[in-house]
C-alpha cells in the first residue's frame, strides 16, 4: 500500500529565488535581517514594498505545540528541503511513501502587480522541478498558477506537468474575485485538459479580506475554502468542467455536514437539480479530513471515496500532526478498507498519480 500525505508543504528559502529569469533579477525578494534575539527565527523578504514571511525556524526553545504537533521533530533544512536526503529519510520514519508540496509564502497574496507575480511564480515552479527531479518521485507539489496573466497559465501548467506537479495552487478568495468568476476558466479549461486537480488551501489570496479579519486566523485561513466549496457546487461549475477535479486542503471536512445541508435546501429552492447521495463524488471533490474529525458521521453525508488526509508537515498550527497518517492507519476510528481508500486510493485519484 503507497501511503501519501496528502498534504505537506515546503518553506521558502533564497535559494527559491535563485531560480528567477535574469531579466526579472529587479523582482528578486531582498532580505530582511532578523535580530538575535527575535522569538520566532524565520526567513523574510520585502515584496512590492511589503514585508512577508516564511517561517523556517523553531521558535526558541521547546513549546507545548512543538511536542503536540511532531514540529520539535523537523530541522529548518528538513522543512526548506535544503537537505533532501534528510527529508526522505524523515519520510520513511513516518512511514509516508510520497509526500504532496504546497507553499508556505503563497498562503497569501504576496504581489498585485502582474510582472512581479509572473516572475515569482516561474521561479517558484522551477524550484520545485528541481526538487521532484531529485527526490525519485516521492515529492510531488501543486504549481502556482500566475493568476495576475492569465495568458501565462497554460505554459506554466504545462511545464508543472512534465516536471511532477500533480495540482493547481488557488486560494478561495483571489484578488477581488471568487474561484467561481469567469475569470479563472481557462485556467480550469487548462487544468481539465492535462488532468490536474484545483487544491484550494488553507489561506486567502485576497489583501483586502485579509485587511478586515486581520488577528482572526481561522476566519482568514479556513472560511475562504469552505465559502469556495459552496459556491462551486451552487454555481454548478462541475457542469461547464464535468472531468476537473477540486480538493480543498487543510480545512479539515467537519464543516461537511452542515454546508451540504445548507446547500440542499438553497438547490432546491433555486430549482436546481438536487445534490445527489453522493455529492463529492458528483462534483469531482476531495476533502482533506483530519483524525480529530468524526469520520463515520462525515461519512454519513459524503461516503468514503473522496477523502484524503495529510499530515502539514512543514508548519505548526492548529492542523499541524506528524504522525497523523501513521495514527489515522492505528486507530482511525473506520474499517481498515476505509483506512486504505483515505491513505492511497482517494489521494492517488486526486492528485492522478
Amino acid at each position: 500500500m503507497q501511503i501519501i500525505d496528502a498534504d505537506c508543504h515546503v518553506i521558502e528559502s533564497e535559494r527559491t529565488w535563485d531560480y528567477m529569469d535574469p531579466s526579472d533579477a529587479e523582482y528578486r525578494p531582498k532580505p530582511v535581517p532578523l535580530s538575535d534575539d527575535s522569538a520566532v527565527r524565520a526567513a523574510r523578504w520585502t515584496i512590492e514594498g511589503r514585508p512577508e514571511r516564511s517561517s523556517a525556524s523553531k521558535t526558541t526553545g521547546r513549546t507545548t505545540r512543538d511536542a503536540v504537533s511532531g514540529y520539535e521533530h523537523t530541522t529548518v533544512a528538513t522543512r526548506t528541503l535544503d537537505d533532501l536526503d534528510a527529508r526522505l529519510a524523515h519520510m520513511d520514519t513516518l512511514g509516508v511513501d510520497a509526500q504532496v508540496l504546497y507553499p508556505t509564502i503563497y498562503l497569501g497574496q504576496i504581489s498585485t502587480k502582474s510582472e512581479i507575480d509572473l516572475a515569482l511564480a516561474k521561479s517558484y515552479n522551477r524550484w520545485l522541478a528541481d526538487i521532484w527531479a531529485q527526490a525519485n518521485g516521492r515529492l510531488r507539489w501543486v504549481a502556482i498558477p500566475p493568476l495576475l496573466t492569465m495568458g501565462e497559465v497554460p505554459n506554466q501548467l504545462r511545464y508543472a506537468k512534465e516536471h511532477g506537479a500533480c495540482g493547481v495552487y488557488m486560494r478561495g478568495f483571489e484578488g477581488d474575485k471568487l474561484l467561481v468568476d469567469p475569470y479563472f476558466d481557462p485556467l480550469y479549461e487548462e487544468a481539465s485538459a492535462l488532468d490536474m486537480p484545483i487544491c484550494i488551501h488553507a489561506g486567502s489570496g485576497s489583501n483586502e479580506f485579509d485587511e478586515l479579519v486581520r488577528g482572526e486566523a481561522f476566519t482568514r485561513a479556513k472560511f475562504p475554502v469552505i465559502s469556495a466549496f459552496h459556491s462551486l457546487i451552487l454555481h454548478e461549475t462541475h457542469a461547464r468542467f464535468p472531468d476537473l477535479r477540486f480538493g480543498f486542503i487543510e480545512v479539515a471536512a467537519q464543516w461537511l455536514p452542515y454546508v451540504l445541508t445548507d446547500l440542499k435546501r438553497r438547490m432546491e429552492r433555486e430549482g436546481k437539480a438536487p445534490l445527489s447521495s453522493d455529492p463529492l463524488a458528483e462534483y469531482n471533490m476531495y476533502v482533506a479530513c483530519q483524525t480529530n474529525d468524526d469520520l463515520p458521521e462525515i461519512m454519513r453525508y459524503v461516503g468514503e471515496d473522496n477523502l484524503v488526509i495529510g499530515s502539514d508537515y512543514g508548519h505548526n498550527d492548529t492542523s499541524t500532526e506528524l504522525e497523523a497518517l501513521r495514527a489515522f492507519a492505528n486507530d482511525g476510528g473506520v474499517e481498515e478498507r476505509v483506512v486504505t481508500k483515505i491513505l492511497t486510493d482517494n489521494p492517488r485519484r486526486l492528485y492522478g498519480f
